[in-house]
């Protein structure tokens, strides 16, 4: 297990439940994590306190979801040299908002990002242990074994639609 921890930050309060279902994620490799709601708009100087003393306080990667304008890896990733993985959420306009203000950063501020909602959330918790991994070899190697029981679910899966037919297929 590693004692470095991933924050999870969200802008809004109603946001936090979408991450802790991204927290199962790290909780299945026993990564720990840190989840907090922090605006960047709301309260930037609780951000700005945050995002300098992140890697000193054990934080190894930083996921910020966010909607609609969606600044908060943004300005997350302009006060850390930390990793941040940005999850653009659902808006009004569908997430597309959210997407753009994520994705365009200026070069020397990179933001990764992710799918917008449930699963950019989930993807950037894998891909944030995947980060960890590159130090550790025992993580690397329960990313290896989730991986391969992925990919025998698939196999399963289609022989049994092989053997059962479209028709009878049973997880239709």
């Amino acid at each position: 297990m590693t004692d470095r921890r991933i924050a999870l930050l969200s802008e809004d309060a109603q946001d936090l439940q979408l991450l802790e279902q991204g927290a199962e994620i790290l909780i299945r490799f026993s990564v720990p994590y840190d989840l907090q709601h922090i605006s960047a708009h709301l309260t930037p100087q609780r951000l700005h306190d945050y995002a300098v003393k992140a890697q000193k306080d054990g934080i190894a990667v930083i996921i910020a979801a966010a909607r609609g304008a969606a600044h908060l890896s943004g300005a997350i990733a302009s006060l850390t040299t930390l990793p941040v993985i940005g999850v653009p959420l659902e808006s009004s306009l569908s997430g597309m908002d959210s997407l753009l203000a994520t994705v365009q950063m200026p070069a020397g501020i990179p933001v990764a990002t992710m799918a917008i909602g449930l699963a950019g959330i989930k993807n950037a918790c894998f891909f944030a242990v995947q980060i960890l991994a590159l130090n550790d070899t025992a993580l690397q190697m329960q990313l290896i074994d989730y991986r391969r029981r992925l990919r025998d679910e698939v196999v399963e899966k289609g022989e049994r639609l092989r053997e059962h037919g479209y028709q009878l297929y049973p997880e239709r």
